[in-house]
């Protein structure tokens, strides 16, 4: 499946159970975050920029991006195993950056966690660079 076959749509709520498919095959789940918590949240801030890619109705990728006026971010990156290495993931990212930039956003961050080897290089072969910074959280609530 060329790229150019996949649509790109903002999320609607009759996704969310394929949405939540796509990121446990594509081990984005963790327990520590609740993934219907995260599309709930995502629904209440920008969620224009929580965007999934469709190949003949069904879903195959997903990017949820935020802007706060100063950097974006993006987030929940995900392509459905068998179609990886065809563009799917490069289209995904174009897209919600380009979004981004309509809005003004001069930078984007992300974050991978760093075992995720595979993940870095897609993320360097799309432009991305590693920036001299420590990343820091802090939870507010004891469970996502």
């Amino acid at each position: 499946m060329p790229p150019s076959d996949l649509e790109v749509r903002v999320y609607r709520v009759s996704d969310e159970e394929a949405v939540i498919q796509l990121w446990q095959d594509c081990g984005l789940v963790v327990p520590w975050n609740d993934p219907h918590k995260d599309i709930q949240r995502k629904l209440k801030v920008q969620a224009d920029l929580f965007l999934v890619g469709l190949a003949r109705e069904r879903l195959v990728a997903t990017i949820m991006a935020g802007y706060d006026g100063h950097r974006g971010w993006i987030n929940y990156v995900a392509v459905t195993p068998d179609l990886r290495r065809r563009g799917i993931g490069r289209r995904m990212v174009e897209q919600v950056e380009s979004r981004l930039r309509a809005l003004g956003c001069p930078k984007i961050n992300l974050q991978v966690r760093t075992s995720n080897v595979d993940v870095v290089s897609f993320y360097e072969a799309v432009g991305y660079a590693m920036d001299d910074v420590i990343s820091m959280g802090k939870r507010l609530e004891a469970n996502q």
